[in-house]
């Protein structure tokens, strides 16, 4: 369930019109441009900014980019992209983060989008960046997490319910013999966690914790250099990210995103902004159930300004 607010019917060309005289003379109207952007559906934005490239020879993307600041600009650009394209931004900008690359964005996309979904993802990274995004991200990391992070992107999952209870039994031993010898990063762990169908891992991930009385992720803990636990933290979010239901997982990305130490705008932005079509009320009932407080006041609480208000906006709130 979406929690975007837009009319069935609009004027693309009085949408362009209030845009421009937003963006025009002394400071930006930003409440007119949340009034409208906040308003709209993926392919109504669509024709807004075909519309307004039409009428005044100008990309509104870019002129948004130079009208807007700070994480405002930033949710609003990712906001105005296509789908495919605003994910290929996100992972090229996860790649990009100094000193480790972000590999939650990575893995969470590869791993929650259905394969045909994130093909396309990889198409237009392709035709955004002028390279793969396996290659991309090869040249960006080293070790065992370039190992997990270019199998997990570059596997084309099969997407069927068919279950093997025997092979679920025999590699839920083989993960359970690796782990038992701390080796985490064993070619096995990596080749069972990023190829096997969600259906399969699911039913292998569920024999391991009854055979062996806790779950992967609480094993795949180990105390050492950072790079390592980037590799260790990747894994665990390959499974969580297979295994959990989407809208469980981006719950949890969200909470520890407004409430650790310092409000993770990148993490709560991608959320909001990549979920309002899809099935931010259903994050939003699991929040309050978990939280006891609604997603909309957390937020209120942990953002301010006209970055805030497009939050809001996007979360449905009518205020």
């Amino acid at each position: 369930m979406a929690t975007l607010i837009c009319p069935e019917e609009h004027s693309p060309v009085t949408d362009a019109e209030a845009i421009r005289k937003a963006c025009k003379g002394w400071g930006t109207d930003e409440k007119a441009l949340i009034s409208i952007l906040g308003h709209r559906n993926a392919s109504q934005r669509k024709i807004i900014r075909k519309t307004y490239e039409e009428m005044y020879n100008e990309d509104l993307v870019k002129r948004l980019e130079s009208e807007l600041s700070g994480h405002f600009e930033k949710a609003v650009y990712r906001w105005m992209l296509d789908p495919q394209e605003r994910d290929a931004v996100i992972l090229h900008v996860a790649i990009k983060e100094k000193p480790i690359l972000d590999y939650t964005s990575i893995v969470e996309l590869s791993c929650i989008y259905s394969p045909r979904d994130f093909l396309s993802v990889k198409c237009a990274y392709q035709a955004r960046y002028k390279l793969s995004l396996e290659e991309d991200l090869a040249q960006h990391c080293t070790g065992d997490l370039r190992k997990l992070l270019v199998s997990v992107v570059g596997i084309y999952r099969y997407a069927g319910d068919e279950m093997d209870a025997k092979l679920a039994k025999y590699e839920a031993d083989v993960i359970y013999s690796a782990i038992k010898s701390k080796e985490f990063n064993h070619e096995e762990i990596v080749r069972i966690i990023t190829t096997r169908s969600k259906t399969q891992l699911r039913a292998t991930l569920n024999r391991y914790k009854d055979d062996y009385t806790s779950s992967l992720t609480k094993h795949l803990r180990d105390d050492g250099e950072k790079t390592a636990n980037a590799f260790l933290g990747a894994l665990r979010t390959a499974i969580r990210c297979s295994t959990y239901d989407p809208q469980a997982y981006y719950e949890k990305v969200i909470r520890h995103a407004l409430t650790k130490s310092g409000t993770d705008e990148e993490s709560v932005t991608r959320v909001i902004v990549s979920r309002a079509e899809k099935d931010l009320e259903v994050i939003k009932e699991l929040y309050y159930k978990r939280n006891s407080v609604s997603l909309d006041h957390a937020v209120s609480k942990h953002t301010s300004g006209d970055y805030m208000d497009f939050l809001l906006t996007l979360l449905g709130n009518k205020n």
